[in-house]
């Protein structure tokens, strides 16, 4: 009881600064790669699960049920040796456990990582390098590359920001806001399963489908929390404040997924572009419902501007999550 009346202190009474200082960690430093990163071993334990599972050959419906394995075994592995990893550095010293929240949290959030592939592309395009560009994309998305132009490669660029601004940004900061780093990991996991298994493809239609709808549920509210944000901050960034709310109230809903359609709605509408459109995975056509009106071409800068866009809806929520949870934690403002 001792770390969760401690985290209680840390995150809500005295300490609600651990996710504005986790945040700025990631803006500072980001991923680095010599460092190892807990997605790396999440994902062995995905795969480890897996094995274990398939290796009982079960029947469809029952594959379906065993596939709530996954999420119950990876999400509350991770939540609770987190826990027991900040339990074990509360004993040592607070702030050695306020110190390593910092870092774990930092870890679940990739602002950093997510303008610098941004800005690889950019780069590429830029120096008229077509296929670094197209290389420089396939790294951070399922569609094939091989043959985008430069107009499909920006689009392919500005989606992939967008979309992550959620996944990458918002939502690890509200599960540290709510739970600390045990809720944040837990929702990395969450995050991690349903790249790894959450598809509708022979393979994992049945074993994936809970981790597939359990990354739905958990970025429902944040999805629509960013798409608020990216409206709101498209004032102050003299973007299109009225097309970003326009679009997301007319496309967002469009989106083969519950959640992305928000934020790759609300900066087509904010940019005056159109996202969606047609892709191809593996060499199948797939066509993504429209979001944003065209009311220019798109040009490599706009892969600027929906970074900005992301690093002032990470910053804004860090900040005003902070002051929200200092004024709980001071009483809310009573006596």
């Amino acid at each position: 009881m001792s770390l969760l009346y401690w985290q209680y202190n840390a995150l809500w009474a005295g300490g609600g600064w651990i996710p504005l200082a986790a945040y700025i960690l990631d803006r500072i430093i980001g991923d680095p790669r010599w460092l190892p990163h807990p997605v790396i071993g999440m994902g062995k334990a995905i795969q480890a699960v897996e094995r274990m599972i398939r290796s009982w050959r079960l029947p469809e419906h029952r594959l379906r049920m065993a596939g709530l394995l996954l999420p119950i075994l990876i999400v509350g592995g991770v939540w609770v040796m987190t826990w027991m990893l900040l339990l074990a550095a509360q004993w040592i010293h607070p702030y050695a456990a306020a110190g390593l929240e910092i870092v774990l949290i930092a870890t679940t959030i990739a602002s950093k990582g997510l303008k610098q592939a941004g800005m690889a592309v950019y780069r590429d395009l830029i120096g008229q390098d077509r296929p670094a560009a197209r290389r420089s994309l396939s790294m951070v998305v399922g569609r094939d590359t091989a043959d985008l132009d430069e107009p499909e490669i920006i689009r392919g660029t500005v989606e992939t920001i967008a979309e992550n601004i959620v996944d990458a940004v918002i939502s690890p900061l509200i599960y540290a806001m709510i739970g600390g780093a045990p809720l944040a990991m837990a929702y990395r996991a969450v995050n991690t399963l349903d790249s790894m298994v959450g598809y509708k493809n022979d393979r994992y239609l049945y074993l994936g489908w809970a981790s597939a709808r359990l990354d739905d549920i958990a970025n429902y509210i944040p999805a629509r929390i960013t798409a608020v944000l990216l409206v709101m901050l498209s004032m102050p960034m003299r973007l299109n404040a009225a097309g970003a709310w326009q679009a997301v109230m007319r496309d967002a809903s469009g989106h083969p997924s519950p959640n992305s359609g928000y934020p790759e709605a609300a900066v087509a509408g904010a940019l005056g572009i159109r996202l969606g459109g047609q892709n191809s995975y593996h060499g199948v056509i797939s066509h993504r419902a429209y979001m944003g009106t065209a009311r220019r071409s798109m040009v490599p800068d706009d892969i600027i501007r929906t970074s900005r866009l992301m690093y002032w809806t990470g910053t804004v929520m860090a900040f005003g999550g902070t002051a929200l949870l200092l004024w709980i934690g001071r009483g809310g403002g009573g006596t």
